[in-house]
């Protein structure tokens, strides 16, 4: 449960109300995530200044990204537009690891520096995978039925099953 300062700095106060989006494990991580890499942005742009300045802007906007496509995507009713945000926000978790790759390249950070951010979007996806798995209706995903056929004319007996791929809406 999240815990907040009381006004007058008196120690944590336990808020009785969550939002359901903060009872995901994915949001708290990436909570978690975005307090991980904000330090790294601040020395990044601290020690190479200009040179890094996009990447660092992306990684900044891709992290915050992921975060509230979480939260909107929890908050949608239709199953598959909770699916899509959920997919955004994957999409926007790739994304931040793509930066971390880059700021490497660039040689302004190391592997070393960056492998806990790493570690953590590779269990956000792999949250966020299961996520759009549960809440997709299934459009689009290819399966096979099978269809039965005759083969010569109309009082020939002999008949024929084949499979057929075909794309299915679920209801």
């Amino acid at each position: 449960m999240n815990s907040y300062q009381t006004e007058n700095g008196a120690g944590p106060k336990t808020l009785a109300a969550m939002f359901d989006h903060e009872k995901l494990d994915a949001y708290q991580l990436e909570l978690r995530f975005i307090a991980w890499v904000t330090p790294l942005l601040e020395e990044v742009a601290a020690s190479a200044k200009g040179k890094t300045r996009e990447v660092c802007d992306q990684l900044d906007r891709a992290s915050l990204s992921m975060l509230l496509n979480t939260a909107e995507g929890n908050g949608k009713r239709q199953r598959p537009v909770r699916a899509k945000f959920f997919d955004d926000a994957r999409g926007s978790a790739t994304e931040c690891a793509a930066c971390l790759d880059a700021l490497v390249a660039k040689r302004v950070a190391t592997e070393e520096r960056i492998f806990e951010g790493k570690k953590m979007l590779v269990r956000i996806v792999s949250m966020l995978c299961g996520l759009v798995d549960r809440f997709d209706n299934g459009d689009g995903k290819l399966h096979e039925e099978p269809v039965e056929y005759r083969i010569g004319d109309k009082n020939s007996l002999e008949s024929r099953t084949r499979t057929r791929t075909r794309t299915t809406r679920k209801i």
